[in-house]
C-alpha cells in the first residue's frame, strides 16, 4: 500500500514541478532583482569589473512594494460570520466571530497574512495555512491556528486547480529540505539511514540532492458520500454522529424526520520522503488547509501564469541603473580639464603646472607673453540625466504608483487633487489587496468547517470583541448540552453554545486604503462645514472620529452627547420620557438624601439624650453610694464609742454588745 502511495506522490510532485517551473523561475528572478538588488547582467558586470568601470544600482522597487504592502497592513480584512439557516442564530454568529478573532490574535495571523501578501506583491504568490495545536502543554484540548509560510517556494499546489482561492485543490505539497543528520534525528530517533542503497539510492535530485533530503507533507482530497439526518428540532447531523448520541437525543425527545445522502470530501495528510511514508492522519475538514495569495493571474493556453508587481518594471529599473551609472561615470571619471598655452609657456614651474589639477598653489609662473588658459567644464551630461528621469517615470507608469501615492510632491496644488491622485494609485494596485481578501475569505471558510469538529467537546473558550477587547469566556458543548439551556432561557442562566448547530456563511470587510478613505472623509466633512456651517454641530462627532488625533474618540463621544435625541437616532417621545424619569430619579435621590440627613440628626440627638441619661444615673448611683458610706461610717463610730464605754465599766461592754 505504501508503495502505491509513494508512486502516486512522486508522480504528482513531478507534475507539479513541470507545471510550476516557469512561474517559479520568474518568481525567483523577481525576488533577487527587487529585494536583493541583483539587477545587472552577470556578463556586463564582469566586463565592467575588468575595465574598472562602475555599475551602480539605484533600486526603487522596494519603495513600491512597501507602499502596497503597508497600505494593506493599515486596512486589515475582517472575517464576519452571518446566520445562513433557521437553525443558526445571531448570538452564536457573534461567538464564532469572537472565536475567529481569538484564533487570529493568539496565532499571530497578521504575520501570516502580511508575509503572504508581501510574497504575492514581490514574486507573484504567497501562502498561509490552517493547523491544529494543543491549547496547553498539559492539556488535551485542541485549538486552531493560522500559520505563516515564510518560504513561498516550499508549497506546490494542485496543477489542475482553476479556483482563485484553492477551494478546488485535490492535492498539494508542503516541502522542507533537511540535512540528512537532521532527518535522522527527527524521524529516525538518531537511527542511521543507509543512503547509498535501498529505496533512497534510486531517488531523483528532486527528493535527494547531496546532503539534503526532501520531506513533504502530501495532502490529498477524495470525494465521498455520507448520510445526514434532520432531527425534529431542525438540526442536521451526520448519521455517524446520531449513532453515537442516540441515547442523549432520544432523552431530549428528538426524532429523525428526514434523511438524505450528500456529497462530501475526505482529506488525508501524509508525511513522506521519496522512499518511505513517515506519518499519516485523517484531516477533520473538507478542504486542504493551505491558502494561496496570488498576484496578477493570467491564463495562457490553459496554464496559470502568476505575475508580481515588479515584473514589468524591471526593464525601466535597468534603464535607470544604466543611465545613472553613465552620468556618474561621465562626471566623476571624466579627465581633468587641461591648461592650454603656446609651446614653452610651461617651462617655468613645470612641477607646479603638472600638479595644477590635483593641488592648490599660491602662484605659478609661465613663460612668454600669453598666459595659459583652462578649458571650461562641459557640465553634467544632460542627455543621460534626462534618460534617467524618463526611466523613473516609466517605472511609475508601469506599476501605477505616482508621486502622490509615494508621498512625494507632484504638480497637484489642491488637497482634493492630491487625494484623487493617491486614490488612483490605490485603485491601480487594489487587485493585490483584493486577492488577499479572497484568501482570507477562504481561510474563514476552512475555520468555519473545522470549528465544530475541533471545538466539539464541552469546554470554555476565549473570545475577543470587535475592537480586540477580551470578553468573558463562553461555554460550548454538543447539541445535547446546548439544548438544556436554550436561547431565551431564564434571566441569569448560563448560555451553552453549540457551534455545530446551524449553518453560517461569511463575508470579508475590506476596501481601498483605510488611511486614504479616512482622510478623504474628513476633508469632505470639512468642505461641507465650510459650505454650510449650520451642519457643524450635527456632524462634529463624525469628523472627530475620522481625524487622527490622540483622544479623537473621546472628543467624538462628548460631541455626540450634545446632539439632540433625534440626531442620535432616539425617539423624541422616548427621550422626553427618559428625561422625566431622570428628573424623578434626581428628585427621589434628593428626598432620600434629606431623609438621611434627618435620620443622622435624630441619631445625634438620641445619642446626646442617652449621654445625659447615663450621667444622671451615674450621679444618682453616686449619691446613693455616698449615703451608704455615711451610714457605714456612723455605724463604725457608734460601735467604737460602745467599745470605749465597755472598757471603762467592766462587764458592761460585753453585755451591750
Amino acid at each position: 500500500m505504501s508503495e502505491d502511495v509513494l508512486k502516486e506522490a512522486k508522480e504528482a510532485f513531478r507534475l507539479c514541478e513541470e507545471r510550476e517551473s516557469e512561474n517559479r523561475r520568474e518568481a525567483l528572478d523577481d525576488l533577487r532583482f527587487a529585494r536583493l538588488g541583483e539587477q545587472w547582467d552577470e556578463r556586463i558586470r564582469k566586463q565592467r569589473d575588468r575595465d574598472g568601470r562602475p555599475y551602480l544600482t539605484v533600486n526603487r522597487l522596494p519603495a513600491f512594494i512597501r507602499q502596497v504592502v503597508n497600505d494593506a497592513r493599515q486596512n486589515k480584512p475582517q472575517i464576519v460570520c452571518h446566520p445562513a439557516d433557521s437553525a443558526a442564530d445571531p448570538q452564536t454568529a457573534d461567538i464564532l466571530n469572537g472565536l475567529i478573532r481569538q484564533i487570529e490574535a493568539s496565532s499571530k495571523a497578521d504575520h501570516a497574512y502580511d508575509t503572504a501578501l508581501e510574497c504575492a506583491v514581490t514574486l507573484g504568490f504567497g501562502w498561509f495555512r490552517i493547523n491544529t495545536a494543543y491549547a496547553e502543554d498539559d492539556a488535551f484540548d485542541l485549538d486552531l491556528t493560522i500559520e505563516r509560510i515564510a518560504n513561498p517556494f516550499s508549497v506546490w499546489g494542485d496543477p489542475h486547480s482553476t479556483a482563485a482561492d484553492s477551494s478546488d485543490w485535490n492535492l498539494g505539497f508542503v516541502t522542507e529540505l533537511m540535512t540528512k543528520a537532521a532527518f535522522e534525528a527527527r524521524y529516525k530517533g538518531a537511527e542511521a539511514v543507509d543512503w547509498s542503497s535501498g529505496a533512497y539510492a534510486g531517488l531523483s535530485s528532486s527528493w535527494l540532492d547531496g546532503d539534503g533530503v526532501r520531506v513533504a507533507e502530501y495532502w490529498t482530497r477524495a470525494e465521498s458520500r455520507r448520510r445526514v439526518l434532520m432531527l425534529s428540532n431542525q438540526q442536521v447531523v451526520g448519521a455517524d454522529v446520531y449513532a453515537l448520541r442516540k441515547d442523549e437525543l432520544d432523552a431530549l425527545g428528538l426524532e429523525v424526520v428526514g434523511e438524505r445522502e450528500v456529497r462530501s470530501h475526505a482529506v488525508r495528510q501524509r508525511v513522506l520522503t521519496g522512499a518511505e511514508v513517515l506519518e499519516e492522519r485523517d484531516w477533520p475538514g473538507r478542504y486542504i488547509p493551505i491558502v494561496p495569495v496570488y498576484g496578477e493571474e493570467v491564463n495562457v493556453e490553459g496554464r496559470r501564469r502568476l505575475r508580481s508587481l515588479v515584473r514589468d518594471a524591471k526593464d525601466p529599473q535597468r534603464m535607470l541603473n544604466y543611465w545613472r551609472t553613465a552620468s556618474t561615470e561621465l562626471v566623476a571619471l571624466a579627465p581633468r580639464t587641461p591648461f592650454i598655452g603656446p609651446r614653452g609657456a610651461f617651462s617655468s614651474d613645470v612641477e607646479k603646472w603638472s600638479s595644477a589639477n590635483s593641488e592648490s598653489h599660491a602662484f605659478i609662473e609661465y613663460d612668454g607673453p600669453t598666459p595659459p588658459e583652462r578649458q571650461p567644464f562641459a557640465g553634467p551630461p544632460a542627455g543621460a540625466l534626462q534618460e534617467a528621469i524618463n526611466a523613473s517615470d516609466d517605472m511609475k507608469a508601469v506599476i501605477g504608483l505616482f508621486d502622490a501615492s509615494l508621498g512625494a510632491q507632484g504638480n497637484e496644488t489642491s488637497g482634493r487633487a492630491i487625494l484623487a491622485r493617491a486614490r488612483e494609485g490605490d485603485v491601480s494596485t487594489f487587485h493585490f489587496v483584493d486577492n488577499l481578501s479572497r484568501a482570507i475569505a477562504h481561510g474563514g471558510r476552512i475555520l468555519l468547517d473545522l470549528i465544530p469538529k475541533v471545538y466539539s467537546g464541552p469546554r470554555m473558550v476565549r473570545v475577543l470583541g470587535p475592537g480586540g477587547q477580551r470578553l468573558p469566556p463562553v461555554k460550548i458543548a454538543p447539541a445535547s448540552a446546548a439544548v438544556q439551556a436554550p436561547q431565551g432561557g431564564p434571566a441569569g442562566a448560563e448560555r451553552v453554545y453549540d457551534l455545530g448547530l446551524g449553518k453560517y456563511d461569511l463575508t470579508v470587510e475590506t476596501g481601498p486604503s483605510f488611511t486614504t478613505r479616512r482622510e478623504e472623509a474628513a476633508n469632505q466633512m470639512i468642505e461641507l462645514m465650510r459650505a454650510n456651517p449650520a451642519v457643524a454641530p450635527l456632524i462634529g462627532d463624525l469628523l472627530a472620529k475620522n481625524l487622527d488625533w490622540p483622544g479623537a474618540e473621546e472628543i467624538a463621544r462628548r460631541l455626540q452627547a450634545l446632539l439632540p435625541p433625534e440626531a442620535r437616532g432616539i425617539d423624541p417621545q422616548l427621550a422626553q420620557l427618559q428625561a422625566q424619569m431622570e428628573q424623578m430619579k434626581q428628585a427621589g435621590l434628593q428626598q432620600i438624601q434629606a431623609l438621611r440627613d434627618e435620620l443622622t440628626q435624630a441619631l445625634a440627638s438620641a445619642a446626646d439624650l442617652q449621654v445625659r441619661l447615663d450621667a444622671e444615673r451615674g450621679r444618682t448611683a453616686l449619691e446613693a453610694r455616698k449615703v451608704e458610706i455615711q451610714a457605714f461610717e456612723a455605724q463604725t463610730e457608734r460601735m467604737k464609742a460602745l467599745k470605749d464605754l465597755g472598757a471603762g465599766a467592766p462587764g458592761l461592754g460585753p453585755a451591750l454588745v
